[in-house]
């Protein structure tokens, strides 16, 4: 199926999504973090729905710090590797994340007073599935961030991903509930310390938010289509349990993020 380059009313109906009640069930509320869950009657992967309030962040640094590549390796332990691939406007890319195998269609979106990030997977003849990776599908993924004041903002992120593999959903499903609050604790602490990072690291470069530093190549959504979950192989992870997966994220969620 071809792609569609998410426009206002996409954006909108992302939000609206986000800061709905209805359909919602409250499964974790500690620490500053609140989780909810959504059950799809079309996919046995539900929906997970987190809000953190982070108390002397400005919404503007928290849209740096997702945006930031070059400063989620300092964050991101679960990250392996990512890379951008190339644009298809002003405020949409193409890019990889591997912690399991990611390609992406990203695209963000000031309204309002509120910034949004939305991606979901494509894609690309030129990045098919790594060997030794399993390739995910993020079916919706994004960001919405409300300012609190000039220095306090409120961050929510939405996902409905199938990791793909041979685990169990209930699994997948358990041990996203318990390793989410802690990536999003990490990105506060993170953020927390960015405006510091970023005057020692090209200050001024922020393609996110003036498209005339880019140095990606255009891409055409001609050339991506939308990934679908049954066409992609289960690889087998029979080994697997949900003890281990449940460690195996609170281990990578809680490794050291310093270094310049």
């Amino acid at each position: 199926m071809p792609v569609e380059i998410p426009d206002d009313s996409a954006f909108s109906s992302f939000r609206d999504q986000v800061l709905s009640p209805e359909g919602w069930s409250s499964r974790y509320s500690l620490g500053g973090v609140t989780v909810w869950c959504r059950e799809e009657e079309t996919t046995t992967v539900q929906k997970l729905k987190m809000r953190i309030v982070c108390k002397d962040v400005s919404p503007e640094t928290l849209y740096d710090v997702l945006h930031d590549t070059s400063y989620r390796r300092k964050w991101d332990s679960n990250m392996i590797e990512t890379y951008d691939i190339g644009r298809l406007n002003a405020n949409t890319d193409v890019g990889y994340y591997s912690c399991r195998d990611f390609v992406t269609m990203r695209s963000w979106l000031p309204l309002g007073n509120d910034f949004l990030i939305i991606n979901y997977s494509v894609k690309h003849p030129d990045h098919p599935p790594k060997k030794d990776f399993v390739r995910a599908v993020s079916l919706l993924t994004g960001y919405l961030i409300q300012s609190n004041g000039p220095s306090s903002s409120t961050l929510y992120y939405l996902t409905q991903m199938d990791p793909k593999g041979s685990l169990p959903k209930w699994v997948v499903n358990r041990a996203s509930q318990l390793v989410a609050p802690k990536a999003m604790r990490r990105i506060y602490k993170a953020s927390l310390k960015y405006p510091d990072w970023k005057r020692r690291h090209g200050p001024g470069l922020r393609p996110w938010l003036f498209p005339d530093q880019s140095v990606l190549p255009g891409v055409s959504s001609e050339h991506l289509s939308l990934q679908r979950c049954d066409s992609l192989q289960n690889i087998d992870e029979s080994c697997a349990s949900e003890e281990r997966t449940e460690r195996t994220g609170d281990e990578r969620t809680n490794h050291s993020d310093e270094g310049d």
